[in-house]
């Protein structure tokens, strides 16, 4: 129990240190998908596919790399515990490239034809 107490402080502690960037990504996230909702014709249900596979590759990215970028290792891991937040920290990831990619996709593939 004491382990899953202590990776949610982590978490916490690992967002107040990253709040700024956050908040500022919502904001420019906002705003693409602000000014994409304003034309006429957009395209979302066609881009959700794409931006769907930049997430699921996103995703699949953060497996190796979260524990490389922690200093550690898939070896280290030995806990069900440590396997679970990877798979959480990798989806989250993935959600989002999905968040970040939708607008973008939308936004370059322009109008329906």
């Amino acid at each position: 129990m004491y382990e899953i107490w202590l990776v949610l402080n982590i978490a916490l502690e690992m967002a107040r240190a990253n709040a700024v960037p956050v908040v500022f990504g919502a904001l420019v996230l906002l705003a693409l998908f602000l000014n994409a909702l304003r034309r006429r014709g957009s395209a979302w249900r066609r881009a959700f596919l794409p931006a769907l596979a930049v997430g699921v590759v996103a995703a699949a990215a953060a497996i190796p790399a979260v524990p490389a970028l922690t200093r550690s290792s898939l070896a280290d891991m030995a806990y069900w515990v440590d396997w679970l937040n990877l798979l959480a920290i990798a989806a989250a990831v993935g959600a989002a490239a999905v968040a970040y990619a939708w607008p973008l996709i939308t936004i370059t593939r322009g109008a329906r034809s």
